[in-house]
């Protein structure tokens, strides 16, 4: 038997690992597993170049729960080792660099990716465990080790009876994480961080009920029987090329990544790029609607199939976060607990190319099944203006696919939208005027106002559109977006031609100046000569004010405090009405106060701004006059 000192110069390195590297306890047993796995591979591909003359067989790595005995076994059948490699890679290698990691730690929190150079992973055992064994064969012809670490600098290394070959790793688990005794703990864990790795995973047996012979008697009771427990995938969807995949194959993948969605994805990305880096993946478009809701669900980091986080900051351009799925990639540099990103030029060209997939992707969705596309266009569309606004190379592809409906469920692209509007929706200075409603019920007479003009009116719905639609004018000089309730129908498009006013001006000074006695200071009266038929009194929200107190409100817009402002309405009088005409005229000025406070609380009721005691006097004074 050996007995020696792990050659380390800092006397116990232990406590700070479990201080300082590992954050999260649980990990333990995704490191281990991972190493089990890393070892099984490397024996097959020693075994494909003609190097290991051994049998490959039908490996999985095993894990055991002894509760009473409070151990954990790891069992893999890899490539094992020898005792000189016990000594190097457990003993030397896993520290040859300790002091070098604990000073980069402590000077800047973070690290270059130690666990793939020094072999930390291995000793994350001993954040859950007071000692731990390792009983090792390997695939070549010589004795198995036994080395046992109690989580001190001493160590013992000494010959194994083990027979087979590979990797058995013993936890004599501490009295602060007997938790993980559970075997609900473990199969907890085993699903979060080994659900895809590339080797089978055994935990316990489960009964298999075997499926009745054809001849069998009607009183046939169905046999049995024990069968392991493989808790992994080891061939998940994204490790196969899409032509391998049909539809129900990608949902059926979904279902297995999120069991408690119930919803099918809308659609999905297949990723795969093997350069300038290598990353595969898939990622689902969900029903969002216009809700900007926080994820429950998110996207899935993997890294060779080993699960890393679902913070993919970073990684994943911040508008698809919205998204679901998987992102795998052994490029990804991550810190030394594989717990999280380090900064890295590589990762914003990842996220690059993974915005630029998507947006090819939603071009070719959309150049191969239009109508599909606009189906889904109400689900997707936060995901695909949140783009617009956050990432410049989405943008320019966006004009490609991204589509702005009417309030009769029409799609057009921007450039068909100026094309179709250009000879009706021009001003009389040359410029485009989009006209849209943010509320079909709400504008309602609005819409069906500008509609009776002949214009077409645009749904725009989502809670950032104030922002996006500001960024496409900054971007269209000869176009601009105006919401229907902004103005009367006949100033949202400037004409060259003017509607005579039925009164003077000094009529008109007269006629404003009565208003301005009985109606509240929020509104700013303005007088217009408008078609006899229009209505009397309408209240207007003007464009510019409303949409920067909206920007402020749903952050950005540049100007301080605007979210805070007061609402701020125009309240526009038709001249040509018989009511204008009625109120300028009538002497009574009892009779005049009624007639401006029944045509307002009208007004304010088409724009549902009429509620509360102002709604009950309104209610109340209407029967009144119908009694």
């Amino acid at each position: 038997m050996t007995t020696g000192k792990i050659n380390v110069s800092v006397e116990n390195i232990f406590p700070l690992i479990k201080k300082f590297l590992y954050s999260d306890h649980e990990i333990f047993l995704r490191e281990l597993v991972s190493n089990g796995t890393d070892a099984t591979l490397k024996l097959k591909h020693l075994i494909s170049i003609g190097e290991a003359k051994v049998e490959y067989g039908n490996p999985v790595i095993e894990i055991k729960v002894d509760k009473e005995g409070k151990k954990i076994h790891i069992i893999d059948q890899g490539l094992g080792m020898t005792a000189d490699e016990v000594e190097k890679y457990i003993n030397q290698v896993a520290f040859s660099g300790a002091e070098e990691f604990l000073d980069k730690y402590k000077d800047s929190a973070k690290d270059s990716g130690i666990i793939g150079h020094f072999g930390l992973g291995f000793y994350s055992a001993f954040m859950v465990a007071e000692k731990v064994e390792i009983i090792t064969k390997s695939y070549k012809d010589e004795p198995a080790a036994h080395w046992t670490c109690d989580g001190s600098p001493e160590f013992t290394l000494e010959p194994a009876d083990k027979t087979s070959r590979g990797t058995e790793i013993i936890l004599h688990v501490a009295e602060d994480s007997l938790d993980f005794l559970e075997d609900s703990k473990i199969s907890g864990l085993l699903n979060k961080y080994n659900k895809f790795m590339p080797i089978p995973i055994k935990f316990g047996t489960r009964t298999e009920t075997l499926p009745k012979p054809e001849d069998a008697p009607e009183d046939y009771i169905n046999e049995t029987v024990e069968t392991d427990n493989i808790i992994n995938n080891p061939n998940p969807a994204w490790t196969k090329q899409p032509t391998e995949l049909s539809d129900e194959d990608y949902k059926n993948f979904y279902r297995e990544l999120y069991p408690m969605q119930f919803e099918d994805p809308l659609f999905n990305i297949h990723l795969n790029v093997d350069y300038p880096f290598n990353l595969t993946g898939i990622l689902y478009f969900p029903k969002l609607g216009s809700d900007m809701q926080i994820q429950k669900d998110k996207i899935q980091l993997y890294q060779n199939q080993v699960y890393v986080t679902d913070n993919v900051e970073g990684i994943v351009p911040e508008f698809l976060t919205m998204l679901k799925g998987v992102i795998d990639s052994p490029d990804i540099p991550l810190n030394v607990s594989r717990s999280g990103l380090q900064a890295d030029g590589a990762v914003k060209k990842i996220s690059n190319y993974i915005t630029r997939k998507v947006a090819d992707k939603l071009k070719t969705l959309f150049n191969e099944n239009r109508a599909d596309f606009e189906a889904k266009w109400n689900d997707i569309k936060i995901v695909l203006e949140y783009g617009m606004l956050s990432e410049d190379k989405f943008y320019e592809k966006a004009g490609a696919f991204v589509l702005y409906p009417t309030v009769d469920n029409t799609y057009f692209t921007l450039e068909e939208l100026k094309e179709k509007l250009k000879e009706n929706q021009t001003d009389k200075d040359g410029k485009l005027v989009v006209l849209y409603a943010g509320n079909k019920d709400e504008q309602h007479s609005y819409i069906e106002t500008a509609k009776a003009k002949g214009y077409e009116v645009l749904l725009l719905d989502s809670p950032i559109i104030s922002h996006l639609i500001q960024k496409i004018e900054g971007d269209n000089s000869d176009l601009t977006f105006v919401r229907v309730d902004s103005d009367h129908v006949d100033n949202l498009i400037k004409k060259d031609e003017n509607t005579i006013s039925k009164l003077s001006d000094e009529e008109k000074e007269t006629l404003k100046t009565s208003l301005e006695s009985y109606i509240p200071k929020a509104y700013s009266v303005q007088l217009e000569a408008m078609d006899s038929q229009a209505a009397p009194f309408i209240i207007t929200q003007p464009e510019f004010m409303r949409r920067m107190k909206e920007m402020s409100q749903s952050g950005g817009g540049g100007m301080f405090g605007m979210g805070n402002m007061p609402e701020m309405y125009n309240l526009v009088v038709n001249t040509n009405s018989d009511l204008a005409s009625s109120i300028l005229n009538t002497e009574d000025k009892t009779h005049q106060e009624h007639l401006v406070k029944q045509a307002l609380d009208l007004a304010k009721l088409s724009q549902n701004l009429l509620k509360g005691e102002a709604l009950t006097a309104f209610v109340k004074r209407s029967f009144e006059m119908i009694k």
